[in-house]
């Protein structure tokens, strides 16, 4: 029996940072597609675009099923102590369906990642109001990282990944922790209308050497890199086509060792603005048998 977390995730989720919602005249809109998505059977809603667990209240006031996750919270902005009591808060008030994604970002670490990591978690264990390990998952893809995850969290949720790395981190992971990836969707049948579109998306994670370090411990090559990525790379980390063309890539995923995809359709248009619910509803009637299950 795999470690589950203290809240239902659902085998398929939406991740997206316009749901994180700055200013009240947005609350109202990204309330309403919260209730939309989970109408359509999602699970889970990861708020991308480093969120507080501030960002997380409206949508669960909106919803009543529906597990609102933080993807992630980086532990560089937020006190642990606060933390805790607002997690503590939140899955109080709203039945438990709170989840906290931790993550050490991509900004200026002032200490090393791991170790950052270690001492963040111990806090969160000593607060006054203790955030459960079944309350929090990381955003793992090294090695150790994954192992904390296993260890100290309910498990890991990595962001931008190939299913051959889904299949890495379950076998890390032992077959208890929750693997919860998030995989990038393109709904368009061009392919290459959809590898540019991709690409425009993918040039800010290219530069970063967490992700780029990652993608090399799979084989990719400096020459992946280069100009917005190579259509091997985009093919392997950005499922591109029609929504049942998706749908495949979302169960390919699971079948690697999934316990929860978290699917992050790409438009071309402002990420921090755009929710695509039309596709969302495409790819729910693409996704029935997952979505019940």
């Amino acid at each position: 029996m795999r470690k589950t977390p203290a809240t239902d995730l659902g085998r398929v989720g939406i991740w997206s940072p316009a749901l994180r919602a700055d200013d009240a005249g947005r609350r109202s809109e990204t309330a309403d597609a919260a209730r939309t998505i989970e109408e359509l059977g999602y699970g889970t809603v990861w708020l991308g675009g480093s969120p507080g667990i501030a960002h997380a209240l409206p949508l669960l006031a909106a919803t009543t099923r529906l597990t609102v996750a933080t993807g992630i919270l980086s532990i560089w902005d937020h006190q642990p102590g606060d933390v805790a009591r607002e997690t503590a808060r939140a899955n109080a008030a709203h039945g438990g369906r709170f989840l906290l994604g931790l993550g050490v970002s991509h900004g200026a670490r002032p200490r090393p990642p791991y170790t950052a990591m270690t001492e963040y978690l111990t806090a969160l264990d000593e607060a006054p109001e203790p955030v459960p390990a079944g309350q929090r998952v990381l955003a793992a893809l090294g090695p150790r990282m994954l192992r904390l995850a296993r260890d100290r969290a309910a498990g890991a949720h990595p962001y931008f990944v190939t299913a051959d790395y889904v299949a890495r981190a379950r076998a890390a992971l032992g077959p208890d922790a929750l693997l919860a990836p998030e995989l990038k969707a393109v709904l368009d049948p061009d392919p290459e209308r959809g590898r540019t579109i991709a690409r425009g998306y993918l040039a800010t994670y290219l530069a970063l050497p967490n992700y780029t370090n990652n993608l090399r411990r799979l084989g990719f090559t400096q020459a992946d890199f280069a100009d917005g990525g190579s259509d091997r790379l985009i093919d392997a980390t950005v499922a591109i086509g029609e929504p049942a063309a998706v749908a495949e890539r979302v169960r390919g995923f699971l079948a690697a060792g999934a316990d929860h995809v978290a699917v992050q359709v790409v438009t071309g248009e402002d990420r921090a603005l755009a929710v695509p619910l039309d596709a969302y509803r495409a790819l729910a009637a693409e996704l029935a048998a997952e979505l019940r299950g």
